[in-house]
């Protein structure tokens, strides 16, 4: 059997698009931050896709695998708010959240579309699967923000 070495990682072509160096890739994220009373699995989840942002400075897809990273967390969360959660899928999930009152409709939109974006490329349906750090950031801080949103909320 040959042993394969892996380049050192460089940084990806598209890179110089939207930083300058890997160290400005900090300031994409800086913002991403998991608050407290996160439960542990969500935060985890969280916190990996934002270094999987920062990552993506080295490899360019890796923006894409932090959106649908996010949308775990927010999955993980919504199961321990909505009562009788089960294993339903993440759709019923948040339609269930909006009916209920769990989730606004805000958040069900934009989690809907997530979830459309998510399982389009999970079932070969997209077949180009680099989204820009430009327009993953935002969807990986909505998934941030609901996840927040739905830790501060009274449980009932």
């Amino acid at each position: 059997m040959t042993t394969q070495r892996l380049p050192f990682p460089v940084p990806d072509e598209r890179a110089h698009y939207f930083v300058g160096q890997y160290a400005d890739m900090h300031d994409l994220v800086e913002d991403l931050v998991v608050p407290d009373g996160v439960p542990e699995a969500a935060a985890t989840v969280l916190r990996t896709a934002r270094e999987l942002l920062r990552q993506s400075y080295y490899c360019y897809e890796f923006s894409t695998v932090a959106v649908m990273h996010s949308l775990i967390a927010v999955e993980i969360v919504l199961r321990d708010r909505i009562p009788g959660a089960g294993k339903k899928p993440l759709h019923q999930l948040i339609k269930q959240g909006a009916e209920t009152g769990v989730l606004t409709a805000r958040q069900a939109e934009y989690l809907d579309y997530g979830r459309r974006i998510r399982n389009g490329m999970a079932h070969g349906q997209t077949t180009h699967a680099a989204m820009p750090p430009a327009m993953a950031v935002p969807m990986v801080t909505t998934s941030f923000t609901i996840v927040s949103e739905l830790c501060a909320a009274p449980t009932e």
